[in-house]
């Protein structure tokens, strides 16, 4: 059977962020923009959903879902507002925002709690958001938490009018965090090239993918 999906946001956690990816595997950025966020927006928790499939890379080959989930688990650790959900990966198959959402948005209720949840994406992503499975959905039940990213600035009022018209701008905060130039594909070729992950990456982690030979490109047991 399995743990429930989230009794581990707790009753007293009205104001949830959520931040899901592929995390393939976490690393740094991550961890600062969750923190950031959650001190600006005063979240109660932020909670990192890893993708079981996502929608997006579903013709390429990623870490194991065991291993990426592991790795979360790992980087958050030593925070106690950080938690992780499993809901993507015990859902089995494409991971879409708006079904996460649902099943969070569910559980709450069991709770008997009015949540209000804040998915954090980044400027990038916004820009595609209309392209997102169900994005009316989405925004009814949650707020945006928009981020920097290198070369994707926060949007301005001209920006939202010309590429997010079905956005209403109070369903959105922007969050100016300190955007970190690595990205998870950099720490994925220089740990295939043998090369230091070290300060790219939380040292458990950096632990975990030397122990398990992730990401090196002789390592066959790991394709899909």
């Amino acid at each position: 059977m399995g743990r429930p999906l989230t009794v581990w946001i707790a009753p007293e956690d009205l104001r949830v962020g959520i931040l899901g990816g592929t995390f393939d595997p976490v690393h740094y950025g991550h961890l600062v923009i969750a923190e950031q966020v959650r001190e600006a927006l005063s979240l109660d928790r932020v909670v990192f959903v890893p993708a079981d499939i996502p929608p997006h890379k579903q013709d390429e080959w990623v870490a194991p879902a065991a291993d990426r989930v592991a790795m979360v688990e790992l980087a958050v650790a030593g925070n106690p507002f950080f938690a992780v959900s499993r809901v993507e990966l015990e859902r089995h198959g494409p991971s879409y925002t708006a079904d996460t959402l649902a099943v969070l948005s569910d559980e709450a209720s069991r709770q008997g709690v009015a949540r209000e949840f804040h998915f954090i994406l980044s400027a990038e992503a916004l820009a595609g958001f209309h392209g997102w499975r169900q994005p009316e959905r989405i925004l009814a039940m949650a707020r945006l938490a928009v981020v920097p990213r290198p070369g994707a600035p926060l949007p301005d009022r001209a920006w939202f009018a010309a590429n997010a018209p079905g956005v209403p701008a109070e369903r959105v905060s922007c969050v100016d965090t300190v955007p970190l130039a690595h990205s998870s594909s950099d720490v994925r070729t220089r740990a295939a090239a043998g090369r230091s992950i070290r300060y790219l990456v939380p040292p458990a982690v950096e632990a975990y993918i030397r122990d398990h030979r992730l990401y090196l490109s002789n390592n066959t047991q790991r394709i899909a």
